[in-house]
This record gives C-alpha cells, structure tokens and sequence, in this order.
C-alpha cells in the first residue's frame, strides 16, 4: 500500500476541516489533543453542544460554534462574538469578544477591535488588549507582539523580556529560543540570555537536550550551551523516550542521548517515539503495522490507520482492533475518539462502537 503525495495532500485538508469542525476555531483546533475535561463538542441541526462519554446530550446544541472545554470553561460561538459556558451550560463570560481561545494557566486570550489580551474565569480583562499578537500562557509565561518586535510578559500583563529579538519561541524546560540579528540562543524566565545567540538555528529543549545547526549541520547541546553532541547530521529531531531521529544523506535513524547511533540511518522517513514505537518510512510504504497507507500516533493504547482509503485502530501488537470503515480518525482522549464519514462528525469508544453517530 503506497502513499502518494496527491493524497497526502488531501488528507491534509481533510484533517484541517476535522480539526475547525472540532475546535471551533482555528487555536483551539490545534490543541485537539488536549483533555476533553469529560465532555465533547458535537454538532446537530447546525448547531454545536456537548455529549457525555455515554453519548448523551449534556449541553443542548445551541451554539453557532464551540471548542473543547478547558480548566472547566469552553469558549463557544454566539453570532459573530465569542464567550464561555461551564459544565452546565450556562454562558458565564457573555459573548462579547472578536475572538476568544481556550483557559491556559488560568488566563485566556481574546481580542478586541484587533487588539489581544487577556481575561480571567470571571470574565474580568486582566490584561488589557493592547498588543499586536499574543500566544497562551506557558510555564508563567506568555509570548506578545508589539510591532514586528517580540517579547515576554508575565500574568500581571508586565513585559519581563522587552520585544527586542524577531523570533521568539514557547518556554519549555524554563528556557526559550530567541534569535537576535540572524542567530538563535537562549533566554530564561528573567529574560537573562544564558545561551548566546551563536546557532543558525536552534529548537526547544526536551529531555534536557535541545538541537541546533551550526554550518549546516545539526548536533546537540545541553542547557549549560554545552555541545553534547556535535553537528554532524543533515537533519535532527527533538528527544523523545531518550531518543532522537537524525537524517545522514537521505536516510534516517535513531541516536541515543550521547550521540551513538542505536538504530542505523536506513529509513526514507521517521518519526519520534511515542509509547515506544515510531513511525518508519522505506520507499513509499509506511510502517509499524504492514499494509498500511497513512498511521498516526499511539494515544491510550491505540493508533489510528489507513488502509486502501479508510481508517481505523490497531493495537502496540499492529493488530487492529477496530476495521477501518471511516474517511478520518483521530486519537483517542478519554476513551473516545473523534471520525468522521462524509462530512458528519462522530465519536467511538475503545470497542469501536458509537457513543455518538455520525448521523445525528
């Protein structure tokens, strides 16, 4: 079963389209993934509400659009204003924003006149929107725009790291990218740079490692700016599992944190490890299961796949467990994975039986 590009392509628009129905809006349809604290959007009649993990309709559908619930709130859609309901229902910030994201440290961006700041849960502005752009919450952090100019600002809406570098990255393991003229280092959270700009390019930290390219190759360094593993790869990824992929001419392998090679370049693609197995690619074929045209990644035990044009399960063993019958299947979140056929969204437990068809 080989896997052309077209249909990559395709594929790639159908899941945006699964991801807008989903979240509601764009941000939140990137944190799909995120726990759906117990309840799950659906829609019916046009309308969008909430199912319990049984299938029943806990909040009746009644709003133009809605995302995943979050710290016990969920921003939905009432005309063209955006605000938040809890767990029953009930609106408990009015719809009065332009746009509005899910709760993240507490705080929840939203814009107004084109302007981003920030609320609390009771709906009060604790942050004034004053800035060009502004991102969630991260470790007590969050990043903002002003002008072409990116910075820092704590939950109290004060600027810790003044807009002064073009690029600025997440916080993630009490550092961050930041790339000053044209090189990348490191600041933490005073805005004290601790790694100096000195990297072409330079990713996040995870499991205590961060990559970075110096003259066109990758390699490794620690949080002390130590090159622990020295660029010598045409590409890397990111640890995971105490692993990374890297890429030596045009295939990929696996390296182990003090750079050893522990499973030899001989993939035409690879992915991180996620519940100790990863994706490989020889030729056009795409395993860890045979026979399969498209996988995703494992979550509670299952992934999902594609065979001959439809998705479904497989278990760690690459058995499947649930037939592939739908055009789309995501992960799995609190025993219920969200599939689509046609364009109807529905949700299936671990059995593969619908809590809530496709058809409502």
């Amino acid at each position: 079963m080989k896997i052309q590009i077209s249909r990559l392509a395709r594929l790639s628009v159908v899941f945006v389209l699964v991801l807008f129905m989903l979240g509601g809006c764009a941000k939140d349809a990137q944190k799909s993934k995120k726990k759906s604290e117990g309840l799950f959007p659906v829609i019916s009649g046009g309308k969008w509400g909430y199912i319990d993990k049984q299938g029943k309709i806990v909040i009746n559908p009644q709003f133009d659009k809605a995302g995943y619930f979050s710290e016990g709130l969920a921003v939905v859609r009432i005309g063209n204003k955006w605000g938040y309901i809890d767990k029953q229902g009930k609106i408990v910030i009015n719809p009065q924003f332009d746009w509005a994201d899910s709760f993240s440290e507490g705080l929840a961006r939203v814009e107004i006149g084109g302007r981003w700041g920030y609320i609390d849960k009771q709906g009060k502005i604790v942050i004034s929107p004053q800035f060009d752009w502004a991102e969630d919450f991260s470790e007590g952090l969050a990043v903002v725009k002003i002008g072409n100019r990116w910075g820092y600002i704590d939950k109290q809406g004060k600027i810790v790291i003044n807009p002064q570098s073009n690029l600025v990255g997440y916080f993630s393991e009490g550092l961050a990218v930041v790339v000053i003229g044209s090189k990348a280092g490191y600041v933490d959270k005073r805005g004290k740079i601790v790694i100096n700009p000195q990297f072409d390019e330079a990713w996040f930290f995870s499991d205590g490692l961060a990559r970075v390219k110096i003259g066109g190759r990758w390699g490794y360094i620690d949080k002390q700016g130590k090159i622990v593993i020295n660029p010598q790869f045409d590409k890397a990824g990111n640890f995971s599992e105490g692993l990374a992929k890297v890429v030596i001419g045009s295939k990929a392998g696996y390296v182990d944190k003090r750079g050893k090679i522990v499973i030899n370049p001989q993939f035409d693609w690879a992915g991180d490890f996620l519940g100790g197995l990863a994706r490989f690619m020889i030729g056009e074929e795409v395993h860890y299961a045979d026979k399969l045209d498209g996988i995703g990644n494992f979550s509670e035990g299952l992934a999902a796949v594609e065979i001959e044009g439809r998705w479904g399960y497989i278990d760690k063993q690459g058995k499947i467990v649930i037939n592939p019958q739908f055009d789309w299947a995501l992960d799995f979140s609190e025993g219920l994975a969200a599939v689509v056929i046609g364009n109807r969204l529905g949700y299936i437990d671990k059995e593969g039986k619908y809590v809530w068809s496709p058809q409502n």
